[in-house]
């Protein structure tokens, strides 16, 4: 929730909604609808906010002053907008040695202020890409931590590897993602995603693995794409250590290899406690 001055309004309009972190002094344009709380009357529903940077000398001092920038506090913002004026933002991006030029700048410090706006202006890009990948802020921030400044690249070369280290994703939002970014919909990687997908959405209903004809042929019926690039991503999956085969009988099973290891793991302990005497020791039963 933030509260913001809003044209044609006299008061501070409260706006609630997701984005990543809003500066003092930065403009937002909001998209949403309007509603009338019972407990706080008027108020702006965001579903998309976007920021921009302040345009007049006013604001662009308010912006500078509040700590975004390592290196520049309130009076230093003061003095940067009162000698470069409304060019300071280029002046910091396009034509930082010109930063030198004023009294109480040296090396060091300038160095600070140029990587300090890289990183915000980073940080800003790909806040926007993953929204307009429908990636809520919350998430945003997850892929971004796990990422850093590589995560507009790994999502868009691989959208999947989403459903894997980021907590909230699943195949399902992932899939989204793919089609928004270009993923072509018989790529190895959906079909690799897709395998995995199943076995998790069978194993949430007990099952340690499946069969592998019949795992084709429910990855299948999910994708909509060739068995034979289905049956590559498994081979694919088992070379990476992500699934497990096992021959029983006359068929092949396949694990998710965190739950091959979990029964192995129990089946081990069971035949040691098998073998040992009992734990509680002999119950007399007389």
């Amino acid at each position: 929730m933030i509260k913001a001055k809003v044209m044609g309004h006299r008061n501070l309009i409260t706006i609630t909604g997701n984005t990543q972190s809003i500066t003092i002094g930065e403009y937002i344009e909001c998209q949403g609808v309007w509603f009338n709380d019972a407990n706080h009357g008027m108020q702006f529903k965001a579903y998309q906010i976007k920021t921009m940077i302040p345009t007049t000398q006013e604001r662009i001092e308010k912006y500078l002053g509040s700590g975004i920038l390592r290196g520049i506090g309130p009076g230093f913002a003061r003095r940067l907008v009162r000698f470069f004026g409304d060019a300071i933002f280029d002046v910091i991006e396009h034509e930082p040695e010109r930063l030198l030029t004023l009294s109480g700048i040296g090396k060091e410090r300038q160095k600070q202020i140029t990587v300090a706006w890289a990183k915000q202006k980073m940080i800003k890009e790909i806040m926007v890409f993953l929204q307009a990948q429908g990636i809520g802020i919350t998430r945003a921030v997850r892929i971004y931590k796990t990422y850093g400044d590589e995560a507009i690249k790994m999502v868009r070369e691989n959208p999947y590897r989403l459903a894997l280290d980021i907590q909230g994703i699943g195949f399902k939002t992932a899939d989204q993602i793919a089609q928004n970014v270009g993923i072509d919909p018989c790529s190895l990687i959906r079909a690799q995603a897709g395998v995995r997908h199943v076995l998790q959405e069978l194993s949430e209903q007990g099952h340690c693995a499946e069969e592998q004809t019949a795992l084709i042929d429910q990855t299948h019926k999910l994708l909509a794409i060739p068995k034979s690039i289905i049956q590559e991503a498994i081979t694919t999956e088992i070379a990476s250590r992500h699934l497990i085969s096992q021959p029983v009988e006359e068929n092949i099973w396949l694990f998710l290899t965190p739950l091959a290891l979990a029964e192995q793991g129990v089946a081990k302990h069971l035949k040691r406690l098998a073998a040992g005497p009992p734990p509680l020791g002999h119950a007399d039963l007389k």
